[in-house]
């Protein structure tokens, strides 16, 4: 139970979606949460075991405030604004701020969202944590939203408020090839050109005044411009506006409330989600001819088999699985800065190998300025003695490794397969024209 010592608003804590505020003794901010129950995520705090920055946090607390929210998309959006505006000491000792996760809005005809680590924007010369962007950020961006404290809600609160906002990471084709999104009406035809730029620029601006927390703002410009078109007879118009205010006052974000509930249990143990986006990977040759690589991807500790992904190796000619797999991960990683939402970096990496493999991923992923942990799996006689292959010094992945040994072999047995059977089909189509 909560203390008694400890202040709380208005006395009781509500079993609703909000944004929570901890302070010392002195009134000093010390973190900023959010919750899809304040009174059950709140409580959690001092019955559950803690490690030990959020046991030290918690020895300090002697008030408790809280803001309420209609949703929990609304709390996610509202705890990184205050992150961003207040900068709470145990927010930033969290993680490097410069890991933390900004969605921003790109400064082009057609603008598209996508999702930046705090070091990228740094590298850059932008201080994500600037409350306004400078000239030169202007240049590149029109707006940037965060710290987000976990990327998985982001992308899911994204994926949410598309259904009422059909926005766009397309970048014009010459084509006239409709995309997927386009095609089943998550994209208004940006990839074709049938959306003209102010239209789509107007989009754009309502999904802005989403994520700055203005949601009020937003449905009384929809209301109004509804009333306008029915006075005008433009019923088609109307009806669609309709369409969007409830959907945005009905949003259904019970997978936001199901990865947070999943995360109070993990937390304790460790910051990485077995749950979230693990990949494997895999290469398939025979003395370097037809030589291919797989991506596979487990979420939920399942396989995603629509998001699986294969390479045919282009770079490399001879037997060299190395460098036929830094092939490979480049080339995710280039479309991942390219298609950030249709490539979201992964939890975690888990590759068909052994100190060799994994020391070169490391190298790549560093020279991309990426931090993403990798296990490398040695096969061995049988699969209780494979080794996994990782930095030992790391506690939090040393944890992961303990638990997650299992699907870990999993993933990396279908990456085999599914390379094996790509590798199969070039050989069969190479032995037919010749």
């Amino acid at each position: 139970m909560i203390p008694s010592s400890i202040t709380i608003k208005h006395q009781k804590l509500p079993d609703a979606p909000g944004v929570y505020f901890y302070f010392d003794k002195a009134g000093k901010l010390l973190y900023i949460g959010k919750a899809t129950s304040l009174k059950r995520r709140v409580t959690s705090y001092f019955t559950k075991a803690q490690d030990r920055r959020i046991a030290e946090m918690v020895s300090q607390i002697a008030q408790i405030d809280y803001q309420e929210t209609p949703t929990v998309i609304e709390a996610l959006v509202l705890e990184a604004n205050q992150i961003k505006a207040q900068k709470p000491k145990y927010n930033i000792l969290q993680q490097d701020d410069k890991s933390f996760l900004y969605l921003v809005i790109t400064n082009e005809d057609y603008p598209r969202p996508q999702l930046v680590r705090g070091h990228e924007l740094t590298v850059l010369g932008i201080n994500p944590f600037q409350k306004t962007l400078s000239q030169n950020a202007k240049k590149r961006y029109l707006a940037v939203y965060g710290p987000y404290t976990s990327g998985r809600a982001l992308k899911t609160a994204l994926d949410l408020i598309r259904h009422t906002i059909p926005w766009s990471d397309c970048i014009p084709n010459e084509n006239g090839r409709p995309c997927f999104y386009a095609q089943i009406g998550l994209c208004p035809g940006v990839c074709t050109q049938v959306i003209e730029k102010k239209s789509y620029r107007k989009m754009i601006r309502q999904l802005m005044l989403f994520f700055e927390g203005k949601k009020k703002k937003l449905l009384k410009e929809w209301k109004k411009d509804m009333e306008r078109f029915a006075s005008e007879r433009k019923f088609e118009q109307a009806a669609r506006l309709r369409n969007q205010i409830f959907s945005l006052e009905h949003i259904q974000d019970i997978a936001l409330i199901q990865k947070e509930d999943r995360k109070l249990i993990q937390e304790s143990t460790t910051g990485m989600d077995l749950e979230g986006r693990i990949e494997a990977y895999d290469i398939s040759n025979i003395s370097g001819t037809s030589a291919v690589g797989s991506m596979v991807v487990f979420e939920k500790g399942k396989p995603c088999k629509d998001q699986y992904r294969k390479f045919r190796i282009k770079t490399v000619q001879g037997s060299n699985d190395v460098g036929m797999l830094e092939e490979v991960i480049r080339r995710r990683l280039r479309r991942a800065s390219i298609y950030p939402l249709a490539w979201p970096l992964p939890e975690l990496m888990i590759i068909d190998g052994g100190e060799g493999q994994v020391s070169r991923v490391k190298e790549v992923l560093k020279e991309a300025h990426l931090s993403v942990p990798v296990i490398g799996i040695a096969k061995g006689p049988d699969r209780k003695q494979d080794r996994l292959v990782f930095d030992r010094t790391d506690q939090a992945l040393l944890q992961v490794a303990e638990r997650g040994k299992e699907l870990f072999q999993h993933a990396r047995d279908e990456a085999h397969r599914f390379a094996v059977n790509y590798h199969r089909q070039l050989r069969t189509k190479k032995s037919f024209h010749s």
